[in-house]
């Protein structure tokens, strides 16, 4: 060991930048790849987090591609084998339809990450539970992930979140806790549509208060109040071209120096503009365009979901 105050400093930032570059690179496993964007019948989807601080942040994504995922035709086969009929039939529903996640911890440091990666790993282990059991993914996993995070973190580190099923026939339903509300962009009238405020009911973020009937509700100490049970919002995308775009707050409260918020007017305009491409082009030429309006000061995530 150094004596040198200098040396010891110049020491001690080297194992802190070691640690960081290993902590990002754990993460690069938890970032959607190329491959894990979902193949849907009629649906075109394609969606990134772009961190504002390196590779990771307080953004995250995760795509559901049943088929591709869980292999249910095995499932379906186990299941039947089993008895279990019901199982069996809404094991087959998952071929119709895509899961997807967007979420955002509250911060976007590098360490941030952490929750992110927390989130991503209990869907994950909890959707193949779910499965297996109920042949698909229900409410109950949501509560009991919100009582798991309420007893873990921190008070002022709590997670905005949507997870929602889209079908091939361009339903979406979903929960959302505190997270901003999908905006559907209709082909037809060219322009982002309103969505009905009785289609759309939030709760509150992942992680601030328990779950009334998650399985780790009776050894909580007493707390003060529980969320409301998670309920279903549906949208329908009914025409060919419409688009649904789920984002992350960074979108949302981008502005530039002028105070103009990107959201929702340019955002409106440029899909306007780029309607007719895939969701991969429609996605690259809104980040551009959100770039070019101004430099983000927080993640910014967004997944492009387009009706074929």
């Amino acid at each position: 060991m150094t004596d040198n105050p200098i040396e010891k400093c110049q020491c001690d930032l080297s194992v802190l930048h070691t640690e960081i570059n290993n902590f990002q690179e754990i993460f690069r496993h938890v970032i959607p790849a190329s491959g894990d964007i979902p193949n849907l019948s009629g649906i075109d989807i394609y969606g990134r987090t772009k961190p504002l601080n390196g590779i990771a942040g307080g953004d995250h994504i995760v795509f559901l591609d049943f088929n591709r995922r869980y292999d249910l035709l095995q499932r379906i086969a186990a299941a039947a084998a089993e008895g279990k009929k019901e199982v069996a039939a809404k094991l087959a529903l998952n071929k119709e339809r895509t899961g997807l996640l967007i979420a955002d911890v509250a911060g976007h440091r590098i360490t941030d990450a952490l929750l992110t990666a927390m989130l991503h790993q209990s869907f994950l282990l909890g959707a193949q539970y779910e499965l297996k059991q109920n042949g698909e993914i229900t409410v109950e996993l949501f509560e009991n992930i919100n009582t798991r995070f309420y007893q873990s973190s921190s008070q002022f580190k709590f997670i905005t979140m949507i997870y929602g099923e889209i079908f091939e026939n361009g339903t979406f339903r979903f929960i959302s806790a505190g997270h901003p509300r999908p905006v559907v962009f209709s082909n037809r009238f060219n322009r982002i549509m309103a969505i009905d405020h009785s289609n759309f009911v939030s709760f509150p973020p992942i992680g601030i208060m328990p779950s009334r009937g998650s399985w780790e509700a009776d050894s909580l100490s007493k707390p003060t109040r529980f969320k409301k049970d998670y309920a279903l919002n549906e949208i329908s995308l009914m025409g060919r071209g419409d688009i649904l775009l789920l984002y992350s707050d960074g979108l949302s409260e981008h502005q530039d120096s002028n105070n103009r918020f990107f959201f929702p007017d340019f955002l409106e305009s440029k899909i306007a503009e780029v309607k007719e491409r895939p969701a991969l082009e429609i996605y690259e030429a809104l980040l551009d365009e959100i770039l070019a309006f101004a430099p983000p000061s927080d993640d910014i995530s967004f997944i492009v979901i387009k009706k074929l």
